[in-house]
């Protein structure tokens, strides 16, 4: 299925069309989202977003990432994004991603996202890994990990470097596993 529901959340593929809402929910939540997201360095324009979200839809389709809109059931205002990426379908095994949009933030949306994802990528792909990988000094992105049940499997030391400043970061590796 590309659109699943948890209790506050329509939980979806992008769909053509959608490029101006997460174009404005990127440019609400740009601050926070530059510090720990390497593809937010650079702003890009509206159009730019609906040819990505035209290109993500595909991607959805074809199973090569499965990038998925938050939308609010009440509002249906774009909350922010989780997506499964990383896929490795031989095992098969997944990385989720997520960001909040700025104004939703505090609300637990994220952690219920994750858990929703969480049940879809296990009951519906049958994956038998998935795990969450952030920045350990993204403490806000570690905590939705733990909210959501993932136990800390692993610090990879000097992994990587900040995509602002060049210095050498440690990545947190969260997982669950289903035999």
């Amino acid at each position: 299925p590309d659109s699943f529901e948890s209790e506050h959340l329509i939980i979806r593929s992008p769909m053509p069309g959608e490029g101006k809402p997460l174009y404005e929910a990127i440019v609400d939540s740009w601050e926070s989202l530059q510090k720990w997201l390497p593809w937010a360095v650079e702003q890009y324009h509206e159009e730019w977003y609906e040819r990505r979200v035209r290109q993500q839809r595909l991607d959805f389709l074809a199973r090569r990432d499965l990038s998925m809109m938050l939308v609010s059931k009440g509002s249906h205002a774009v909350v922010g994004r989780c997506g499964l990426h990383c896929l490795d379908w031989s095992v098969p095994k997944f990385e989720i991603g997520y960001w909040v949009r700025t104004s939703f933030s505090g609300r637990g949306l994220i952690t219920e996202a994750v858990s929703a994802v969480t049940d879809f990528t296990f009951d519906i792909l049958g994956a038998k890994r998935v795990e969450i990988r952030c920045d350990s000094r993204n403490e806000r992105s570690a905590a939705v990990a733990r909210r959501a049940g993932y136990p800390l499997e692993a610090t990879l030391h000097n992994e990587d470097r900040h995509h602002l400043t060049n210095a050498l970061r440690h990545t947190l590796v969260f997982a669950k596993t289903r035999p």
